[in-house]
This record gives C-alpha cells, structure tokens and sequence, in this order.
C-alpha cells in the first residue's frame, strides 16, 4: 500500500454539492481506469462504501491488513477507514458511495452502520452464488432508478432497495458472527449511541463524564451499558478508538508526533506518549518503524 508523505487524502461526496443525491453507484471496472494510482494509495472517506468484486485475484488493502480478493468478495468500508485499490486495472465489480444523511435515522439504520460496517477485525466476505443473484437485482434496479432522476418517489425506491440489498448482505455477515448486535434491548441501542458520539467528538479530547452527559444518562450506566454490551468499560472503548487512529497517522503519514498528538485531542506530546505506550505496549516511534 502506498502511503501519503503529509497527511491521509479524505474524499468526499458532493460536499460542494449536498443538494445531490448522497448516493452514487460505479461500474468498477470504469472507475478503476478513472482513479488509476489516486485509488492505489492509502486514503479515506468521509461517507459509507461498499466495494463488490466479482472475479479471484489481486489484493486490497484495509487499515493494516492485505486481503486476497476472492470471488463475489464485498468489502465494507465505513467512513474514515483507510484503504487502497492494488495496481490492477483490470476489475470487474460494483461500487456504491452513500452518506448516512441519505437514510432516515433509525433503529434499522443504526443497525446496519454498527454491525455491517463496524466489523474491525473482518471488513469483508464473499457471498454465494444465491446471495450474488439477488444482490444482482437490487444493483439493477438502483441503477435504473438512477436514471429516472426527478421522477416520483425515485430517491425513495433507491433508499428501501439500498437498505434490502444490505439487509441480505448482512444475512450473511451473521452466520459466521458469534455475538449478534439485535437493538432488541435498549442497552445495545445506548451503545451503538455511544459509538456513533465517540466518532463525532473523540479527536476533542472529552471524558467519559462528558460522553455520559451527551447521552443523558450517569457514568456509572454508561459502563453498565458497555460491560453488558462490548465486555469493555466505557474508558476502553474510548481508548480503543483514539489509538486506532494513532496507529493510523502513525503508519500511513509522515507527521511528527506532536502534530498526531493535537490532530486526537492532547494537548501535551509528551502525555500521548505515554498513554500511547500504557495501552500498545511500545512508544509511537518504535511502532511506526515496526509497521512502515
């Protein structure tokens, strides 16, 4: 994977536009050839990707992990997440881009962005040939829709095949899943909460306290929540994502730890030294040269 000398590139969908539709679908082939090596080098997004290749061959590349691509293998990319395309232009697949904003905020959909695309460990998985046919349908009659811009109730017909099309997909995702995420209690519903406010605000520097008061509810059930939920207190899963995001600047930019200190929310260098090195176990320098 290639990596970026300042800083990761972000892109973004229609930001100069946000009156588009925040929803778009790419033949994958044809856009490989449009991105060529701007697709091969580490970068992020600002909204939601899904990345459908059809046929064995080559690799992609997710945050710190190289996966060989398989047929009818997805990848799920939330926002943020850092990726890269190998060389190889020669790809046949789909790909969709949506913002959040494009769904309706509720609990199916908070669902959908905590489980489908919230996997750390396993961005990806291959779909059978069943699997592959019906999610076939569903790009087909997108695609279509996209073509009756402006017509009655389009972007609707779009919205409901979109969230069908994931639905099915994540039919999948739970059979090799040894703990589901459900939303039948209100506890998992708190915690996907919680998650959703730690990524708008973890590069702030704000407590748990401060995180326990957004969400309306005492520390002390806030850690309830997550112990009931994840198996981590409140803290750990704060932590977890602040040094996941370390290790990202870290490994895919040149910037020097002070400016990745400030870019998470400390103000001191020498404390995210020292937090860094409690919770991974060596120094940010000694892990950058492990991993570049």
């Amino acid at each position: 994977m290639k990596d970026f000398k300042s800083n990761i590139a972000t892109y973004h969908l229609h930001k100069a536009h946000p009156e588009k539709l925040q929803f778009e679908i790419y033949d994958l082939h044809e856009y490989r050839k449009r991105s060529a090596e701007k697709a091969a080098v580490a970068h992020s997004h600002s909204y939601y990707q899904i990345i459908w290749f059809f046929d064995d061959g080559g690799m992609h590349h997710v945050d710190f992990e190289s996966y060989e691509i398989q047929k009818h293998m997805i990848f799920f990319i939330s926002k943020d997440r850092i990726h890269a395309f190998d060389d190889n232009l020669d790809i046949n697949g789909w790909l969709i881009h949506f913002n959040e904003s494009f769904f309706m905020h509720t609990d199916v959909d908070v669902f959908l962005k905590y489980n489908i695309f919230n996997t750390q460990e396993n961005p990806c998985y291959s779909i059978d040939e069943g699997t592959a046919e019906t999610a076939s349908l569903y790009m087909r009659l997108m695609r279509k829709e996209l073509l009756r811009r402006h017509q009655f109730g389009y972007e609707d017909t779009i919205r409901f095949s979109l969230k069908s099309l994931l639905i099915n997909l994540e039919r999948v995702h739970q059979k090799n899943q040894e703990k589901l995420l459900s939303f039948t209690n209100h506890y998992e519903l708190q915690f996907a909460h919680y998650k959703e406010l730690i990524e708008e605000n973890y590069k702030k520097g704000l407590s748990v306290q401060a995180y326990a008061t957004l969400l309306n509810i005492s520390t002390k059930t806030l850690n309830t929540i997550t112990k009931k939920t994840a198996g981590k207190t409140a803290s750990q899963v704060l932590t977890d994502r602040i040094i996941l995001q370390a290790k990202r600047l870290l490994k895919f930019t040149s910037l020097q730890i002070g400016e990745i200190a400030f870019q998470i929310g400390f103000e001191d260098p020498s404390y995210f030294v020292k937090y860094f090195k409690r919770h991974v176990g060596n120094s940010p320098n000694s892990y950058r040269n492990e991993v570049i």
